[in-house]
């Protein structure tokens, strides 16, 4: 009832409306009461014999609202009315919408009936909590994959980036974190994703236990770019609640470079300069407000964020890898190496870092992995000669020992997509892989727990 009043008492005295003047592309100028409107307003084209056309209002020109539609311009003419709402959009999550389905929007789109409203409102474009109050990041959280867990340990509140190419196996690493990870709520995120991979996700990869802890938000590639960076936005907002609740949240978003797309989309429709690779400045803006909204909040909850980004031809340094890197508390890399030679999850674990991990691997764990990622260096670096046969076994005992053990690191770095690993378990495989196999640093004898 709460939450009904508020809606009420939230409806405008005064309706404003201006007039559609043109239309050019994607971008819809309306004259009229523009010092009613900002930036991020929304207006609704009224079309005869048809549903509304939702718009916001991307920029100004010339006295003029510049706007984008949330759906197809068809039907729009000139002297539509175009109808001014009085505030910025909200959402009223509730723990209820656990286990269901949605569109940017918030609407349900899974069949399962309407959603029941939260009494607080939340906006979908909120900031950042104060950096001076949030509180630090937790323990470690258990990822259920053996090379993370092991590699690039992740802790409750920290936000890792997960970069990789199209076609190395970054959706199937992020349904293993959605089904596997600890945590109280899952929040997934499906920007711009393939229409026909949503229902796949949903049943085969997360499966019924992991819906009923979790809400999907989904916007697909055909839709449009305002409807994708507000499903990024609405991911946030959902984590938040459940944050504010005192719940560890995990958080998981494919893909960040969709969102900078779609942001790129709005800015270019709007007169923005192209700047490197075509991104406007404003993406550039937008992503640090975006991601920073994951992390620890003020009280007890937390938001461990997980966000994929699509490298564009393998390229780990072009402008949105490069910007979220920069953002984000550590990058997990998978390569197309890897995935050829038939190793999933292809990461790549000698150029993944996670900035918590120091401080939250146990003592007695940390020197089994230093020796092992030491070992792995220490074969990578000699592995073009090793394939070639150039190098002569007795040479140097170092690369020797890298030897025996690589095929013993790759499997236990191996896994299939319906297995899952504690964290525990994986630091004493890994020691065992070390123990059991004849090592010869004295240091690593006694380290299984």
């Amino acid at each position: 009832m709460r939450a009904l009043i508020n809606e009420i008492s939230a409806l405008p005295d005064v309706e404003r409306y201006g007039r559609v003047e043109s239309v050019q592309g994607l971008l819809v100028e309306v004259a009229g009461p523009v010092q009613a409107m900002s930036i991020g307003s929304r207006v609704s084209i009224d079309v005869r014999g048809q549903a509304d056309v939702p718009c916001e209002v991307v920029g100004f020109r010339e006295k003029r609202a510049l706007c984008m539609p949330f759906g197809a311009l068809e039907g729009v003419r000139m002297g539509c009315k175009a109808v001014v709402g009085n505030h910025r959009p909200v959402i009223r999550p509730d723990s209820s919408w656990l286990g269901r389905v949605l569109n940017a929007e918030g609407v349900p789109i899974d069949g399962k009936g309407p959603l029941s409203n939260g009494r607080e409102a939340y906006d979908l474009r909120a900031s950042p909590p104060p950096a001076h109050k949030r509180s630090r990041v937790g323990d470690p959280v258990d990822l259920g994959v053996r090379a993370l867990n092991a590699f690039a340990t992740c802790c409750k509140g920290q936000r890792m980036g997960i970069f990789a190419g199209s076609g190395v196996g970054k959706s199937v690493l992020l349904s293993m974190l959605a089904r596997n990870t600890a945590c109280d709520v899952s929040i997934i995120g499906l920007i711009g994703e393939r229409g026909r991979e949503v229902q796949e996700f949903i049943e085969d990869d997360l499966g019924p236990e992991g819906l009923a802890r979790s809400i999907v938000v989904v916007a697909t590639s055909d839709e449009a770019a305002l409807m994708r960076r507000q499903a990024a936005y609405l991911t946030l907002a959902l984590s938040e609640y459940f944050r504010d609740q005192g719940q560890d949240v995990l958080c998981l978003m494919d893909s960040v470079t969709r969102f900078a797309m779609a942001q790129r989309d709005i800015g270019l429709s709007g007169g923005e300069p192209p700047t490197s690779k075509g991104y406007t400045p404003t993406v550039f803006a937008e992503l640090p407000k975006l991601l920073e909204r994951a992390g620890p909040g003020v009280g007890q909850g937390s938001i461990t964020g997980l966000f994929t980004v699509l490298v564009e031809g393998d390229d780990h340094n072009e402008p949105v890898a490069d910007s979220v890197r920069s953002i984000l508390d550590g990058h997990i890399v998978m390569d197309r190496r890897i995935a050829e030679r038939g190793r999933y999850p292809a990461v790549d674990v000698l150029r993944s870092v996670s900035r918590t991990m120091p401080n939250c691997v146990p003592e007695h764990a940390l020197p089994v992995v230093q020796e092992a990622r030491r070992l792995m260096s220490t074969y990578n670096d000699m592995e073009e000669l090793i394939r070639l046969g150039a190098y002569r076994p007795g040479s140097d005992p170092k690369i020797d020992e890298s030897i025996h053990f690589q095929p013993m690191l790759e499997t236990f770095l191996s896994q299939r997509k319906e297995e899952s690993t504690l964290l525990c378990e994986g630091y004493d495989q890994l020691a065992r892989i070390l123990n059991e196999n004849g090592h010869n640093n004295n240091d690593m004898q006694g380290q299984v727990s």
